[in-house]
């Protein structure tokens, strides 16, 4: 008998209780930035060595933080579930705990890639540094999706979407797009399991169980409305 298919949306918040900061703090900044100076096209162009500057110091920070107890509960669910990931954060916090199928929306911190072709991608654990080139002589910059840039994830992520038997958002506001259009594809018989702090505008979804909780304390939670102890 096949497993049902658990499908998870995550956002910022289930990173947070690993130390990393949220994209949008109380003071509006990322990391004392506003996005617009370290996140956007317009920014790599005018100021390149800032933006790889943020990024790096993003990567050191994603390589001393740890799974927390939301991560490694949710890749123990893969024992009784089908549990398809799909996550707006860059970390790989998902991975490191374990869980085997995670899709990353807005890209890698552990990935780099070229500004001319963006299909040349690397590995990259250390600094990216101005000058730093790919094969193709593009300036090396992060695998991230900027604002102003497509997802091209979406696509891969609305068919797992389409595939949930059971639906878990953590973490995310609903206000980034289209990432938080994807619960539109969740089916309305499903049912939806939404933790986060401050539970984001679901009215109207169909079938939410709302977890107010932070993520390490709703994703323990959520094992119990799952029935396993």
């Amino acid at each position: 008998m096949s497993k049902q298919v658990l499908v998870v949306l995550s956002g910022a918040g289930i990173s947070a209780e690993s130390g990393l900061r949220t994209f949008r703090d109380s003071d509006g900044l990322w990391e004392g930035y506003k996005v617009e100076e370290v996140a956007t096209p317009h920014a790599w162009h005018r100021d390149p060595k800032m933006v790889l500057d943020f990024y790096n110091m993003r990567r050191r920070n994603v390589k001393e933080a740890e799974p927390n107890m939301a991560h490694k509960i949710l890749a123990e669910l893969e024992e009784h579930y089908d549990v398809h990931i799909v996550t707006q954060n860059i970390d790989d916090l998902h991975e490191r705990a374990g869980s085997t199928k995670v899709l990353h929306l807005h890209g890698e911190i552990f990935k780099m890639r070229s500004e001319k072709d963006e299909n040349l991608i690397y590995p990259i654990y250390d600094d990216i540094l101005l000058g730093d080139l790919a094969e193709d002589g593009g300036q090396l910059r992060p695998h991230i999706v900027w604002f102003g840039e497509p997802v091209y994830m979406i696509e891969e992520a609305i068919p797992i979407m389409q595939s949930a038997d059971v639906f878990v958002l953590i973490g995310t506001s609903l206000v980034v797009y289209p990432a938080a259009g994807l619960v539109d594809y969740i089916r309305p018989d499903v049912k939806k399991y939404v933790i986060d702090r401050s539970i984001p505008p679901v009215s109207r979804y169909s079938n939410v169980i709302p977890i107010e909780m932070p993520a390490t304390e709703g994703v323990a939670k959520l094992k119990e409305y799952l029935g396993i102890f």
